[in-house]
């Protein structure tokens, strides 16, 4: 969790690009998030150079060289266009600098052919004034400094990824197509639930700022990088064991640019969720501006595990709908259900968080959405979460779905769970609870469900048989 300081920190920079003339939370947060992008990638850049000097290994600095000005003859030492050297300039050199060197660089990351690099060729790095970049620079050095002091028993990497999720709660535009934030220990515990693998194709159809995706790469890389590679759970249960360690280069580069893929219709969040994954580790991200609803999408039978948490309450007009639909309706809530079906591979899994309606419409195509979970998939699990769980966006009563395409059927019985608890008040606040809400008791009687057959439907889980 973050510190009262670090968020007064972070509630600043907010209020300075308010009054330095950026009052659109969604354009401030892109801006913060490019200065975020070229901190850390200085950061990071030093790290390796050490490294290397410790180890002897060859590594090659993204600052080495020189860097080309667009539209200009004129090169520049890349070496000042980090962060640590531009910090130090006079205001008005600096945003000069800034905007016409180092942003045009950071555009040029991964090269044009990448995802990153096609995404970014239109960005436009917005900054009214140099005070507002000297305040925007010094505030986030601040933070990062109190990061580094205080990370409250977590890693740096977790106390910066809180960071950028209290930066995101302040996208107030969220909410307008049904787009909620999914809290970080909601998707801990979908990965947890899912228990994604080195060689599985990973996605997610509405990604946002790229969340799902990180989650599933944080997993298997404490996973695969353990001398222990049993994976247990939090009261010891072994829940199996894994097979190659990361190794190699070959299995490094099928982690970091062949198993994690990305859509989202907003070009602004692509561009945020492309620099989060990168700043975590995965280099060659591929996330793309697609409306994955719509006729020009085709990644059928593609993906051995998708993560999401798509739109609830929008819509699409008719004609632009997936030809490949069986679903007869215009609601994207239901749509994304039999996106994911065709999505998956033959025995591909999902966890999806749906709204109740899902579960208990009574329209033809609500009938015909649980008829694909049912008939078609092995629907494993339906976990029932309380209204509060998305506040302060939304009080909307969800549940997550657990389940494996077959084409065949395979339902047998599925295993309910009431979670009265996530581990936060369920208030437009969130406080932390002390007690840790039910997730530790989920994913221990999710493991071990076989064993829950007695149990009475006045309980808080359950399994009932198919035919019920």
């Amino acid at each position: 969790m973050l510190t009262p300081e670090i968020r007064s920190e972070i509630n600043k920079l907010w209020d300075k690009f308010w009054s330095g003339g950026i009052s659109n939370p969604l354009t401030a947060i892109e801006q913060i998030s490019y200065l975020l992008f070229m901190r850390r990638l200085d950061e990071l850049d030093l790290k390796e150079i050490k490294k290397a000097e410790f180890t002897g290994e060859a590594y090659r600095s993204v600052f080495e060289g020189r860097f080309q000005i667009p539209n200009t003859s004129d090169t520049v030492d890349k070496a000042t266009l980090r962060w640590s050297h531009f910090k130090q300039m006079e205001g008005g050199e600096m945003l000069t600098h800034v905007q016409m060197r180092v942003f045009p660089f950071i555009k040029t990351l991964n090269g044009d052919g990448s995802a990153f690099g096609r995404h970014m060729r239109d960005a436009v790095f917005i900054m009214p004034k140099p005070s507002l970049l000297i305040e925007s620079v010094n505030t986030i050095d601040k933070i990062y400094e109190l990061i580094e002091k205080d990370s409250r028993g977590q890693t740096f990497q977790d106390t910066q990824g809180d960071m950028y999720e209290y930066l995101l709660a302040e996208i107030a535009t969220a909410g307008k197509n049904g787009q909620f934030r999914t809290p970080r220990h909601i998707i801990q515990m979908m990965v947890e639930l899912t228990d994604p693998r080195l060689g599985d194709r990973i996605c997610d159809p509405a990604c946002g700022t790229g969340g799902f995706l990180l989650g599933a790469y944080q997993h298997i890389l404490t996973q695969y990088t353990s001398d222990d590679r049993r994976f247990t759970d939090e009261n010891g249960f072994t829940k199996g064991t894994y097979g190659d360690k990361l190794t190699s280069e070959s299995l490094w580069v099928q982690l970091k640019e062949r198993t994690f893929s990305g859509y989202d219709f907003d070009g602004t969040m692509v561009r945020i969720g492309l620099m989060n994954l990168m700043l975590h580790g995965i280099t060659r991200p591929n996330i793309e501006q697609v409306d994955t609803l719509a006729k020009k999408y085709n990644e059928d039978n593609q993906y051995d595990l998708i993560l999401a948490n798509p739109p609830f309450k929008g819509s699409i007009d008719k004609g632009d709908i997936n030809e490949g639909f069986r679903l007869a309706t215009t609601k994207t809530e239901l749509l994304f259900i039999n996106r994911i079906f065709n999505s998956l591979k033959m025995g591909g899994r999902s966890a999806v968080i749906v709204p109740d309606g899902v579960l208990f419409g009574s329209s033809n195509a609500h009938r015909q959405a649980r008829q694909i979970l049912i008939d078609d998939c092995e629907l494993q699990g339906v976990i029932s979460m309380p209204g509060g769980v998305f506040k302060p966006y939304a009080g909307v009563s969800t549940a997550i779905l657990l389940f494996t395409k077959t084409n065949s059927g395979g339902t047998d019985n599925v295993w309910f769970y009431d979670m009265k608890s996530d581990g936060f008040s369920l208030d437009d606040k969130r406080t932390p609870l002390p007690d840790g809400g039910d997730l530790k008791d989920i994913l221990n009687r999710w493991y071990n469900r076989d064993e829950e057959a007695g149990r009475k439907r006045t309980d808080q889980s359950f399994r009932v048989p198919k035919e019920e």
